[in-house]
This record gives structure tokens, sequence and C-alpha cells, in this order.
């Protein structure tokens, strides 16, 4: 039989840290343990009622059957533009500055494509979803790692960045609220950043699918356009995925910098056909009407964060409060890996949770795993039970 060489993009990805988990959990389930799986961020309470029935109307028209615009329908772009305007206080135009995605992860995997050479300089804040370093590393180029901390409250260290290494960077990747860590970065560490990529002609790509995941309502998550300069240099990618439990629906936006959003929807007329219309018809009311539903999926949540916090005490492993989001970031115990400590809880508890080295540079995440809070309070409560008797 003919044998096939991947590409060398293929090659050089990084190693599939989860493979081993995934063996263990399957292990595991066949001695008849009830897995309890908090490693992976997919909500697990359903799309609200009046989402469906909007898809369920749209999807019976026939004009909707046809292949939709790349670029999105202009209702949905002008849904966007009126739901930022509303949450951030940002203008935006919808016929040059939101493109739609199919989900924020395909928009920002196909980005750097539209701007990143072979071997231009790329500017990762890690830990982080690994997406940003992968596209990179499609697209040719190269990937600098600016660790995150716990000492620097989890924000990139934009100073230990050479004059040298911004004067290459094509462009810089920044997540916030922060998957893994949980971390929101304040209107200052914005500012500080606007200012240099307009001084270095650094493309700002920011992250934010987590804005609406947030516990304190007098500090809510920000867009990086509501710094007003910010126009000049970023683009925004946010999603209906975790604000509307939207996931599997495929449905998000990049927002910003009409050039940038040009340059990605470039990108896109060539490798797809957009999103099926009843579907963006269906992410209009949500943006539209879902506001009160997402008010209630945070309080769900924040039940959830206060007892897992208060469980987590109690057995002493050390965490970082989630100040958004639906993550917990926790030192692993007694000075061991991330990887021997998560597979070790597998296969004593059946609990999955995800090691922290898997998140962008291995270095960064090493010592932390994360839990995600997508069971119910029961199951987490239960997970807290077998935790607390290894």
């Amino acid at each position: 039989m003919p044998q096939f060489k991947m590409a060398d993009r293929l090659a050089a990805l990084p190693p599939y840290l989860f493979a081993e988990i995934d063996r263990v959990k399957n292990e595991v389930k066949a001695r008849g343990v009830d897995i309890i799986s908090l490693g992976i961020g997919d909500p697990d309470m359903p799309t609200p009622d009046f989402i469906v029935d909007a898809l369920y109307a749209s999807a019976k028209k026939p004009e909707n059957h046809q292949y939709p615009s790349y670029v999105g329908l202009r209702t949905f772009r002008a849904a966007v533009s009126t739901w930022y305007k509303g949450r951030f206080g940002v203008d935006l135009d919808p016929d040059n500055e939101v493109v739609s995605l199919i989900g924020s992860k395909e928009g920002i995997a196909h980005f750097p494509l539209a701007y990143v050479n072979p071997g231009d300089l790329v500017l990762v804040c890690t830990p982080n979803y690994p997406v940003y370093n992968v596209a990179t590393g499609f697209a040719g180029g190269t990937t600098k790692f600016l660790p995150m901390t716990d000492a620097n409250n989890f924000l990139p260290d934009l100073d230990q960045v050479t004059d040298a290494e911004w004067d290459k960077a094509k462009m810089i990747f920044t997540n916030f609220p922060n998957n893994p860590t949980s971390a929101c970065a304040p209107k200052s560490f914005y500012e500080k950043l606007v200012k240099k990529c307009r001084e270095t002609n650094t493309i700002l790509v920011a992250d934010a699918a987590y804005t609406e995941m947030y516990y304190n309502e007098a500090a809510k998550p920000i867009s990086v356009f509501e710094i007003p300069s910010a126009k000049d240099v970023a683009i925004e990618f946010h999603s209906l995925s975790k604000t509307y439990n939207m996931t599997g629906w495929r449905i998000g936006m990049a927002v910003g910098n009409s050039d940038l959003v040009k340059g990605l929807g470039k990108i896109k007329e060539n490798v797809d056909s957009g999103i099926f219309q009843a579907v963006q018809e269906a992410g209009i009311a949500a943006l539209e009407k879902g506001d009160a539903y997402a008010e209630k999926f945070r309080a769900v949540y924040k039940e959830r964060r206060d007892t897992l916090a208060a469980g987590l005490k109690k057995i002493g492993i050390d965490f970082r409060l989630p100040e958004a989001t639906f993550y917990f970031w926790c030192k692993v115990p007694n000075g061991q890996d991330s990887k021997g400590f998560v597979t070790k809880v597998l296969q004593e508890t059946g609990v999955v949770v995800t090691p922290g080295n898997g998140f962008g540079s291995p270095e960064a995440g090493e010592g932390y795993f994360r839990i995600a809070m997508t069971v119910g309070k029961e199951k987490i409560e239960e997970a807290l039970s077998r935790l607390a008797k290894m």
C-alpha cells in the first residue's frame, strides 16, 4: 500500500497532549466508572428555545437554502453593530467593519493567512487557546510566546518585548477574559498595548469570546474598541457560542479595522461559502433578545463557581477565582507535573480535568490544571467529593 507523507506544517504541530488522557479515560470508563468531565469548555445548558424557534422558522424559507454571502447577511452584520453599540458603546459600520464567521475559531485560524508571510514574527500571550500559534505556523510565521504569570496577574509584560521584536512583529494575539486562566485585562493594559501597536505598525488581534461570562456587573470585561484609537490597528473576534450556549451552531463575528476585516473576508471568499442564512437569522434573534438569558446563564455559573471554590479550598488546592469565563486555573499540588497529576486524578477518581501545559507554551502552563464548570452543581459536588478522597 502506498505511504503518503503529510505536509511539513502538520509534522510541525505540537504533540497532542490529550491523546494519552483520552486513552486513560476509555480505560477508566471500561471499568464501569462514571466519568465526570470537567475538561471541555462546552456549555451543558441548551440553546434558548426562542433561538431554536427562530432557526426553525428561517429554515423553512426557500430563499435561505441557497449559497449565503461569505461576509454574512447585512441584517446579521447590522445586528452585530447594534449589539456592540449597546454593550460596549462602540460604533461599527456593518458594511465595512463587520464580517460573519463560522465560529470565531474559524476566523482566528484563517486570519494569519491574510497578513502573515513565511518568517514573519507573531507574538502570542500565553497560556493561550492553541489556535493562535497553530494558525501562525500554518501561515509560515514564527511564534514568540509572551508569558502571563501569577506574579503579573496573568497579563503579559509588554516591556519584556524588545524594540527589535516589536519592529519585526506582524501581529500580537491577546485573549481577555482569558482561556484558560480566566484573567481579565483592565483598560490601562489595552491603552498601553494599542499605543505600542500604533507606534510599531503591529496588528492587534483580540479574542473576546468570553466577555459575557462575567461575575461582577460593576466590572464587566471591555472591548479593545473602547480605546478610541484601537480601530487603527485592531481586529476583535467574538462569538455567540458561550454567550447564548450556541457552540454547535458555529456562528461568530470579527469586527474592527476595515482593512483587516476586508483581508479576512478575502481569505473567506476563497475557502468557505458563508453561514447558513437560517443560522444567521437565529443569531440575529439571539443578539436582539438574548441578554436576559445570558444573565440567567451567568447566575448558574456563579453558583457553580462558588460551590467549586469552597470545595477546592477544603481540599487544599490553590486556584484563581474566576473574574469571568467558566474556567478555574488551579495549581497542581505537591510539585507534581501537570500531565501526571491529571492522569492520576482520572485513574483514581474518574474526574477529567485539563493539563495546563496543553495551552500554548508548555512552560507557561506547567504546574497548573484547568477545570471547566460545564456540569451541574450536583456533579461538581460529586467531583469534589471524589477529589477529597485522593
